[in-house]
């Protein structure tokens, strides 16, 4: 009895040991991997084939992302290495591993994002997941598969001269405050600015406004919603530090207005507002003096 108490206990403290020491090792082996990695962008910038396809297994299987022609082998890869480092001058990779599984001790999958470059231009962005071997202490690439990443379209060059406007914006005086909110919407197709008009500690007015890119039109034109359940559009131009934005629409009434409003940019933290020709059913109105707004 003594005996079988006394085994268990030895088998159970192995057991335990076990445990405790696979996810260092697992850790030691991915850290491995990550250094793999490394090495392969390293023997790449270089343009050496012979290192490059040494990091291969020997019936590896290599999909070139510039022609998507299978090579298999690695003398066949090197090959293929050379001639892309030949046809190709100053090409350069850049790899990003995501995440590293374990599929047992000496397989191993990674995720990870790559992107090929000449000369600062980018010839491919991709996703790939490579498949490691363990052969003789050492981690070899053995599949390897890739999708093109397809940048969304976007509206941000068109915008950018704009991106000034993100943040958080306040004016205020001992009576009254207006808050303003700035960001960019996905893809950065738009700038979205919500509003708020507070008097002492009563909302008077709130409100949204959306600027983005007309492409037929070919200019930057905005669309304002308010919570009195007016509605207006513009359009905008610049001339030096200051954006003129047209403005017209409608009051909750059906009453037609319209005025010009002036951004003038100060610097990051800093701009004016002013409303000049401002009218409401063809009624001239008074000019809103400029003020000056400061960003939290």
């Amino acid at each position: 009895m003594k005996l079988m108490t006394l085994t268990f206990a030895v088998t159970v403290c192995s057991l335990a040991a076990a445990v405790a020491v696979e996810p260092v090792l697992q850790t030691d082996e991915e850290a491995a991997i990550r250094k793999a990695v490394e090495a392969y962008v390293l023997a790449f910038n270089k343009w050496d084939a012979k290192a490059v396809a040494a990091m291969w297994s020997p019936e590896a299987v290599y999909i070139n992302p510039l022609s998507d022609e299978q090579v298999v082998g690695r003398e066949a890869i090197e090959k293929q290495m050379s001639e892309t480092f030949a046809e190709t001058k100053g090409i350069k990779l850049e790899a990003t591993t995501n995440s590293i599984q374990f599929i047992s001790p000496g397989v191993a999958v990674e995720h990870g994002t790559a992107k090929l470059t000449v000369a600062d231009q980018t010839l491919e962005n991709s996703e790939y997941t490579a498949v490691y071997v363990k052969r003789d202490r050492q981690w070899l690439l053995d599949r390897m598969t890739e999708e093109e990443i397809v940048a969304p379209p976007s509206h941000y060059e068109q915008l950018k001269g704009l991106e000034w406007m993100v943040g958080r914006w306040v004016d205020q005086d001992d009576k009254a405050s207006v808050v303003t909110e700035c960001k960019w919407a996905r893809n950065n197709n738009f700038l979205v600015r919500t509003f708020e008009v507070q008097v002492r500690d009563r909302i008077d007015m709130s409100g949204m406004q959306i600027i983005g890119w007309d492409p037929v039109a070919k200019q930057i034109r905005s669309w304002v919603f308010d919570s009195d359940g007016g509605t207006g559009q513009g359009t905008w131009t610049k001339k030096e530090n200051r954006w003129y934005v047209q403005q017209s629409g409608v009051l909750h009434d059906g009453r037609k207005s319209s005025a010009v409003n002036v951004f003038t940019y100060l610097d990051e933290n800093t701009f004016t507002l002013q409303s000049i020709n401002r009218t409401v059913d063809g009624e001239l109105l008074p000019n809103v003096d400029e003020v000056k707004i400061t960003k939290e």
